[in-house]
């Protein structure tokens, strides 16, 4: 009886991603799927897009001056040298708790006051056009949160400051619709670019609570088709703070380029997602075991 022979399959990949064509890198997002390597410079000791991965942290939102006050020192304790804190911070429901104050302008005074003080450097969100002037005297970098992906005018006006941009995933958002909206941000002349994965959203969370999951898979992917640094926001994602750690290393072990970790001193007392944020001694304990980790990977946190 003669053997039968298996034919060798024809399947290959032969677009560079699932939704992303050669077509597309070559006449839609020919600027975010560049093949030079981009380095992204914060300061002297920070660069996204070598082999630091920085750690951006602090609460959701500016909620008040001793707050801010306890986290850069808090920061500053475990050298990390990026805090976060939105003043203008949108909500998902315009159903606000009693202890939820958008800071705004006095919110940005207090970053003004930490920033000086404690040598730290600044990143808040952008959510309108007409609050860039007050938000680029303080901030050093500009955040772009994931319902303004598409926000095309804001992209522009952003972009035209040459400030670097953190852009956030949108969850519903293809690695295609990604980076055309970061092409947006690169038309414009702004090459100070760092793309966030913040969790995308799908039908199982495993969490009641949960609305996202993180797509780690997407930082590989990305990296295949783009030299922009990628960064990961565990905290978003999975809006359970037991999850984040898991999470961190995970991202570390994708290769990110950095890291959005939410801390506050009291969680339960957070003005904005109080499941998500970890407590100054979890948030001690994870910046431990990353640095150890990153070390694997010939990576430094910073």
């Amino acid at each position: 009886m003669k053997k039968k022979i298996r034919k060798k399959s024809n399947l290959s990949n032969k677009e560079p991603t699932k939704d992303i064509s050669k077509d597309d890198i070559k006449n839609k997002i020919p600027l975010a799927t560049s093949r030079n390597l981009k380095k992204i410079k914060i300061s002297n000791d920070v660069v996204f897009g070598t082999n630091q991965i920085p750690i951006i942290a602090g609460p959701n939102g500016v909620e008040n001056f001793e707050l801010m006050v306890k986290v850069a020192k808090q920061l500053k304790k475990n050298k990390i040298k990026i805090i976060r804190g939105h003043a203008y911070k949108p909500l998902t429901f315009p159903y606000r708790s009693k202890m939820y104050k958008e800071s705004k302008s006095s919110g940005m005074d207090i970053m003004d006051e930490i920033k000086d003080n404690f040598n730290l450097k600044v990143v808040t969100e952008v959510t309108e056009i007409g609050y860039l002037d007050r938000i680029t005297r303080t901030a050093d970098i500009l955040q772009i949160g994931s319902r303004n992906m598409q926000n095309l005018e804001l992209l522009k006006e952003v972009s035209k400051t040459k400030f670097p941009i953190i852009l956030k995933r949108h969850f519903g958002a293809s690695l295609r619709d990604f980076l055309g909206a970061a092409e947006h941000i690169l038309v414009e002349g702004n090459q100070n670019l760092i793309l966030c994965e913040r969790g995308v959203s799908i039908p199982h969370t495993h969490r009641p609570t949960s609305r996202f999951a993180l797509d780690i898979q997407a930082i590989p992917a990305l990296k295949e088709i783009t030299k922009f640094p990628i960064i990961s926001d565990p905290s978003h994602a999975s809006f359970w703070a037991p999850w984040v750690p898991s999470l961190t290393y995970a991202s570390i072990a994708a290769g990110c380029d950095g890291l959005i970790i939410e801390t506050h001193p009291n969680p339960k007392k957070s003005s904005v997602d109080p499941l998500q944020p970890l407590d100054f001694k979890q948030f001690s304990n994870l910046i431990k075991m990353t640095r150890k980790l990153s070390k694997v990977f010939n990576k430094k946190i910073v």
